[in-house]
């Protein structure tokens, strides 16, 4: 089984994107900043008191185009205001998705918010946005196990990545999460763009569960981010010997993150 987590950027360098999901080989791939307007497709344009950003109108939707092949689930962490190539407004959704290979049986899901609640926005803020989490348990029918599979995005503080007490308790819930949602012989995969230095407490709450991080100190991010910190993705897993392999590749470049690429 392969899975492939990564954040998309809101579809920033779709074409890129598009390009690669179909050859990644995700049987499970796992998006953060993933955009959702009702009724539009094409280009919009993203803005809060830090940037201006191009995103998809419809990122989730795109995706599913691109592979046909499995099954998509959307869950929205909050909204705000984007704007058309006319200049015109929408309410646009933004959150996680998972798309699951329709071979593989979903048997189980759960999202639940990690930090915050979900906020409509007026304007979008730059930092201390809700954050959610999402999961799948899936039935791995080649190896015949079941295997749960979470990812988050995690919150973006304008301070920086060092441990605050706000993301304690972020982590706090993204371990009940997965223990509710984990069958008691699974093998846990836990992935997604943490937000996070590599020392953080975050990983010590996690290892209480169970879950050991695979990537470390690893360079996770692309050319296309110019700040000097280099870290933010993560992958965490509940047994390393069910582990082939784990990458992440610097190209083709997708997102201003590296996709993470696990083989079970």
């Amino acid at each position: 089984m392969r899975i492939v987590s990564l954040n998309a950027w809101g579809g920033a360098m779709f074409d890129d994107l598009v390009e690669w999901l179909p050859t990644c080989g995700a049987d499970v791939l796992c998006l953060q900043e993933v955009t959702r307007t009702p009724a539009l497709r094409g280009w919009t344009v993203f803005e809060d008191v830090e940037r201006q950003l191009p995103q998809r109108a419809n990122l989730f939707d795109d995706v599913r185009r691109a592979m046909p092949g499995h099954q998509g689930f959307f869950v929205a962490s909050d909204a705000g205001p984007v704007s058309d190539d006319r200049g015109q407004e929408h309410r646009q959704d933004f959150g996680l998705a998972i798309f699951v290979d329709e071979r593989l049986p979903v048997v189980g899901q759960a999202a639940e918010f990690v930090h915050g609640a979900f906020v409509d926005h007026a304007t979008w803020a730059a930092s201390d946005r809700p954050r959610l989490a999402q999961g799948v348990r899936l039935v791995d029918r080649a190896a015949n196990r079941r295997v749960t599979v979470a990812h988050v995005h995690g919150l973006r503080d304008a301070a920086g990545k060092q441990d605050t007490p706000a993301r304690r308790r972020q982590a706090e819930r993204l371990a009940e999460l997965v223990e509710r949602l984990r069958g008691p012989d699974d093998l846990v995969v836990l992935c997604g763009d943490l937000n996070l230095l590599p020392g953080s407490e975050t990983f010590d709450v996690l290892r209480q569960v169970g879950l050991v991080d695979l990537v470390g100190d690893a360079d996770t991010r692309t050319s296309r981010y110019p700040k000097p910190v280099r870290h933010a993705s993560y992958l965490l897993v509940s047994d390393a010997d069910a582990v082939t392999s784990l990458e992440m590749p610097a190209t083709p470049e997708v997102s201003d993150h590296r996709p993470l690429i696990l083989e079970l």
